[in-house]
C-alpha cells in the first residue's frame, strides 16, 4: 500500500466544496500539530539559543528597519487626528505590528512554491493527505507570529502602557489573513510542481508586495490617485485594521471586515480546489 500513488487516505474523500477546506483542517488536527510541532524543533535543533532566536530574529529586524525608517529616512506614522508622530518609538510599535502580520503571508508564500518537492517522500512512498502541508506551514507561521506579538506587548507595556481592550478582537483581523494565506499557499504549492521557476518568482512578489503595504508608512502619505491601487492588495485592509485594533481603540466597520473575510474564503477554497484537482500529476512530475 505504501508504494501505491493511488491509494487516497483516511478522510481524503472530504470533499472539494466550500467548507471542505475547514473539514480538512478539523480531521487532521493532530497531525497538523505535530508536523508543525516537529518542523519547529527541527529549525532550531543544535543551535546554541535554540529557540531563543525565535524572539531575537524579530528583535534584530526590528531594530534594524526602525533605525532605517525613523532616524535615516524621517518616517512618520500619521496618528487618527491626523498630527504626525514623534516618538521613534511609536513608530516601531506600529512598524512592528504590520511586520508581525505581514510575515504570515510572506513565509508560507515564500515557501510553498517548494513545499511539496521538499516532501517528495509523502507524495511517492506514502499515502499521506498533501493538502494540509499548506496549513502545517500556517501553523508555523503563526507560532513565529504568536511570540511576535508577545514581544509587541511587553514593548507596548514599557512604553506605552498597556494596549486599548479592542486589541483583544485581533482574531478577527487574523482570520482573512489566514484564509487569503491558505488559499495563496495551496494554489502556488500545487503549481511549484509544475512550474520550478516559480519559486524566485514569488519571493521577489513578496518582497515587492511588502512594500506596496502599509507597513512602513500609513496610507495618508500616498498620494490620492494610487490609493485605489493600494487597496487592491489584500494585506492593505487587513494592516489597517489591526492597528486602529492594537493602537488606536477603533472597531472595524462590520461591513467591510465581512466582505475581505468572504473574499478571502473564496480566495482559501479556490486555491484549496485547484490542489485537489491537480494533485494526482504529482507523482508524474516529481
Amino acid at each position: 500500500m505504501f508504494g501505491s500513488t493511488v491509494a487516497r487516505p483516511k478522510g481524503a474523500g472530504l470533499g472539494t466544496g466550500p467548507f471542505a477546506l475547514f473539514h480538512t483542517a478539523w480531521h487532521h488536527r493532530s497531525l497538523i500539530f505535530r508536523l508543525a510541532r516537529r518542523e519547529i524543533d527541527a529549525r532550531y535543533r543544535g543551535s546554541v539559543l535554540g529557540i531563543v532566536w525565535a524572539v531575537l530574529n524579530p528583535i534584530l529586524m526590528l531594530a534594524v528597519y526602525t533605525f532605517v525608517f525613523s532616524v535615516v529616512f524621517r518616517a512618520r506614522w500619521g496618528t487618527p487626528s491626523g498630527a504626525a508622530g514623534e516618538s521613534n518609538t511609536e513608530f516601531a510599535l506600529l512598524l512592528f505590528s504590520g511586520l508581525i502580520l505581514f510575515n504570515v503571508l510572506g513565509e508560507c508564500l515564500n515557501r510553498a512554491p517548494g513545499l511539496l518537492l521538499e516532501n517528495i517522500s509523502y507524495i511517492k512512498k506514502v499515502v499521506f493527505p498533501l493538502e494540509i502541508l499548506p496549513l502545517v506551514s500556517l501553523a508555523v507561521a503563526l507560532f513565529n507570529a504568536g511570540i511576535g506579538f508577545l514581544i509587541l506587548l511587553v514593548f507596548h507595556l514599557a512604553v506605552a502602557g498597556l494596549p486599548p481592550l479592542t486589541a483583544l478582537l485581533l482574531p478577527l483581523v487574523l482570520a482573512p489573513l489566514c484564509l487569503t494565506t491558505l488559499g495563496l499557499s495551496w494554489f502556488f504549492a500545487a503549481a511549484g510542481v509544475f512550474l520550478r521557476d516559480l519559486r524566485q518568482v514569488v519571493g521577489v512578489a513578496v518582497t515587492v508586495l511588502m512594500f506596496l503595504s502599509p507597513i512602513f508608512y500609513p496610507m495618508t502619505a500616498i498620494p490620492e490617485r494610487f490609493r485605489a491601487i493600494l487597496h487592491l492588495n489584500p494585506m492593505t485592509a487587513i494592516l489597517e485594521q489591526s492597528k486602529d485594533l492594537l493602537f488606536w481603540g477603533r472597531i472595524p466597520s462590520p461591513v467591510d471586515w465581512g466582505l475581505a473575510t468572504l473574499g478571502a474564503w473564496v480566495v482559501a477554497w479556490l486555491g484549496y480546489l485547484w490542489f485537489m484537482k491537480t494533485r494526482r500529476g504529482f507523482a508524474d512530475v516529481v
